[in-house]
């Protein structure tokens, strides 16, 4: 383990820092810190400024901004072979800083001495081919010259070609709207004539006795947990694919590793079938995505490099302003891995975009995917004027109101749209990437607008846990260095502070072009202020908010009569996703949304749980959000003292003397849509523990259906355990063959357990809805012969 360590921090202390621009910094997400070579800060399309700006020397060369220690060099002690910096850049700034720090990191590696280290130290502190990284960056370098014949110069050319991507001729416009765009009305008709027939033989009724409208909306969602939740996620879709229940399905909604498992299920790779995506997950993923002899060769051979770099090119020639990050870096490692066949060599440029996905939807074959990141706006904390005339009280209250107004903006996408719920607004997914004023997409002077963004760079955003705050950082660590001595005094000085670790995230997030500059007088007041001054927006993993991506499932217009959550999250039981949900749906005055669902706390009485989640008062979505953050510090700081009172309370027989201190590998709840006649809160929503329940989903006031699937260990698959396995870790990221069939094991093992409750409780909606609709015939008919006898009189008198 040495060895790797010492050469992994020797690669990212003096490599990395020069590609992503110097170093880390310690920012506020949401609103970048100003820069001090920034000219202003002026919104497009008047002088758009750089976010990040390349030093200027006093002859006004642009020359790396990297570390002025051993590591740099002026472009004087460049050798013969070493490529020049791009010396013409029309648009300036962007371009010559991906230039300047190519040119670093190749300067920093060669500055290493290589043949001066001892062959025995070099073997064990440096691997044998960290002797070939200069030639690597000097090829990248070379293939990224703005020049004739170079790689990028193609990649620009073809980026300007409307016969290759036609979406560079379309005018593009804010969409201000909360219903649903057209083309996802249109999707739910095709795809309902497809859901008929699967319900049909998914539940053995002749397909002639099935109306349409008694066939309930299912939506289906995997958790986020990179590439664990990639693997789990694709596993349990595949169950379901096998039992016939994927083909009812018209949602699917992702977060993190749920998310990429969406795009390489819509692409040539995957070819709508998991199966076939696990056999390519396998020939894949046993390769870490940031091993450098596998990333740099795709990096700097054709066609690969080709595919995997034509983002770059496209973005910082396209948008001046763009600043690349450690989160666009990681985007494309993750491409070089997941979106690259074996061989390496059939790439289809398909793939790369999140509108060619439409292709798969054309009929409505297949269910429409949604996609999931957030922006964490964190109000500024005012400073104070002069430390005298402060007050500590009114300081306290300034950082209490930040915390309570700091929350996450979700923004979903769609091959059809990308859109926000806070915002009120969205746009084509086939422009994003453009810069955007007035609610009109920006034009190039040729007439052409940019390419949509690339799928790497959106990989990366989906899945940034590492742009996660201090609080989740610690979380993910808190089981392993639990048992450490004073472990306990630490836990309470951090648990103290947390209000503080949740708003600061060492890593910034990635950025796309802000949409809605110039909107505010057309967009919901309750919208952030900052967000229509800042020219992008800053996104990251959704599962900083909540790691289930629920909330764009009850969206209205999607009505959704069945949800099916496959979490497998690595904090399942005490973040409990599902109940964070409850506040959102109150607050939204959501219908039908069953109330107390998620992992039962046995000292949690029904009113406490109502008020934790007791939302419903708020006035806006930032109130909402910190009543919900209330929610949920309060039962993590909890799990801990509950856990220890249940394992006191253990019967003699080790048993918990409730059945609902845990859940099983199926659970099922379901809501109500009675309005409340008095004051008191109504009881949490029963959960279905057995078939004599099941009768509450055929109530005719019952609301949604909520399965869960919690990815936990089964005694049928031995030796796997999501809690303990090492190679399950979030953080990991590679999977051999052997890890991907015990995980496939385990999913198959807990979904076959609740596979026949699953069946039912989708025969209980359906049978439901076709009574109601039945009722309302009934009744029409009724009426209208009372009509007939009011107009005709009547003839039996």
């Amino acid at each position: 383990m040495t060895r790797p360590l010492i050469y992994n921090r020797w690669i990212y202390r003096r490599v990395v820092p020069l590609l992503i621009g110097g170093s880390f910094t310690y920012g506020t997400f949401g609103h970048r810190k100003p820069i001090a070579n920034d000219s202003g800060g002026k919104p497009w399309p008047q002088t758009p400024q750089l976010a990040t700006q390349p030093r200027k020397s006093a002859d006004n060369a642009i020359t790396p901004d990297a570390d002025p220690g051993p590591a740099s060099a002026s472009s004087t002690d460049l050798k013969d072979d070493d490529v020049p910096l791009f010396d013409a850049d029309p648009d300036g700034g962007a371009w010559a800083l991906l230039s300047a720090r190519l040119s670093g990191a190749q300067t920093a590696l060669r500055a290493t001495k290589w043949s001066h280290i001892g062959e025995e130290i070099s073997d064990f502190i440096l691997p044998s081919w960290a002797s070939a990284l200069p030639g690597y960056f000097a090829k990248l370098q070379r293939e990224l010259e703005i020049a004739r014949g170079s790689l990028a110069e193609e990649i620009w050319q073809e980026a300007q070609d409307p016969l290759l991507n036609p979406e560079i001729v379309r005018i593009a416009q804010v969409r201000i709207s909360r219903e649903l765009c057209i083309e996802e009305k249109l999707f739910q008709q095709r795809r309902k004539a497809h859901t008929t027939r699967a319900l049909a033989k998914y539940l053995g009724i002749p397909e002639e006795d099935i109306q349409p409208e008694d066939v309930p909306t299912i939506a289906m969602c995997g958790s986020g947990g990179g590439l664990r939740a990639l693997v789990a996620g694709t596993s349990s879709y595949l169950s379901a694919q096998e039992g016939g229940l994927y083909d009812c399905v018209t949602y699917t909604a992702g977060v993190s590793g749920s998310c990429w498992l969406q795009a390489l299920y819509y692409s040539t790779l995957g070819k709508q079938n998991y199966a076939t995506l696990l056999a390519h997950l396998k020939q894949r993923i046993g390769t870490h995505i940031a091993y450098p002899p596998a990333a740099l060769g795709l990096l700097t051979a054709a066609p690969t490099n080709k595919f995997l770099l034509s983002g770059i090119v496209e973005r910082v020639k396209g948008n001046p302003t763009a600043a690349l990050g450690l989160v666009d870096v990681y985007g494309i490692l993750l491409a070089a891995r997941l979106l690259v066949p074996r061989g390496e060599l059939g790439v289809d440029s398909r793939n790369l975009k999140v509108s060619n996905q439409q292709d798969y939807l054309v009929d409505g074959a297949h269910p429409l995917p949604i996609y999931t990141a957030v922006r964490h706006e964190i109000p500024i904390i005012e400073k104070e004027s002069s430390p005298k005339n402060s007050h500590p009280a009114d300081s306290q209250s300034t950082k209490e109101k930040a915390r309570k107004e700091s929350w996450f903006q979700w923004f979903e996408s769609t091959p059809y749209e990308f859109w926000s719920e806070e915002l009120e607004a969205g746009i084509p997914s086939w422009s994003v990437g453009r810069q955007f004023y007035n609610g009109i997409g920006s034009v190039r002077e040729n007439g052409y607008s940019v390419p949509e963004l690339r799928i790497p760079f959106m990989l990366g955003i989906w899945g940034s846990a590492f742009c996660a705050t201090l609080s989740h950082y610690y979380k993910e660590i808190r089981p392993v260095v639990k048992g450490l001595v004073g472990f306990g005094d630490i836990d309470d000085l951090l648990e103290e502070r947390n209000n503080e670790l949740v708003k600061v995230h060492p890593i910034d997030p990635a950025s796309i072009p802000n949409y809605v500059l110039g909107l505010e007088d057309q967009l919901p007041s309750t919208a952030a202020k900052s967000i229509f001054t800042s020219e992008h927006l800053d996104l990251a993993d959704a599962g900083m908010s909540n790691n289930l991506p629920i909330y764009p499932l009850l969206r209205p217009g999607r009505d959704v009569d069945v949800l099916i959550a496959f979490d497998a999250s690595a904090d399942i039981k005490t973040e409990n996703w599902l109940s964070v949900a409850e506040g959102y749906a109150r607050q939204r005055g959501i219908k039908g949304w069953p109330l107390g669902v998620g992992w039962p706390k046995e000292s949690t009485s029904d009113a406490k749980a109502v008020r934790e989640i007791d939302v419903a008062e708020a006035a806006s979505p930032q109130e909402a959000a910190g009543k919900i953050a209330d929610a949920r510090e309060s039962r993590r700081k909890s799990a801990n003292i509950e856990s220890t009172d249940t394992k006191e309370q253990e019967n003699d027989d080790g048993q918990s003397p409730t059945d609902m201190s845990d859940l099983s590998y199926c659970n099922v709840w379901v809501g109500t849509t009675l309005e409340r006649s008095v004051p008191s809160e109504p009881p949490p929503s029963k959960l279905l523990t057995d078939p004599s329940h099941e009768w509450e989903l055929m109530d005719p006031n019952a609301g949604i259906a909520v399965i869960y699937f919690p990815f936990l260990p089964n005694p049928e698959v031995e030796g796997v355990d999501p809690n303990t396995s090492d190679f399950m870790s979030t953080w990991n990221f590679i999977y051999t063959p052997e890890d991907i069939e015990k995980v496939v094991a385990l999913a198959r093992a807990n979904f076959r357990a609740g596979e026949e409750q699953v069946k039912r409780t989708v025969r209980a909606v359906y049978e439901r809805k076709k009574e109601k609709r039945l009722h309302s015939e009934r009744r029409a008919e009724m009426r209208k012969w009372r009509r007939h006898l009011k107009e005709s009189g009547d003839h039996f008198r």
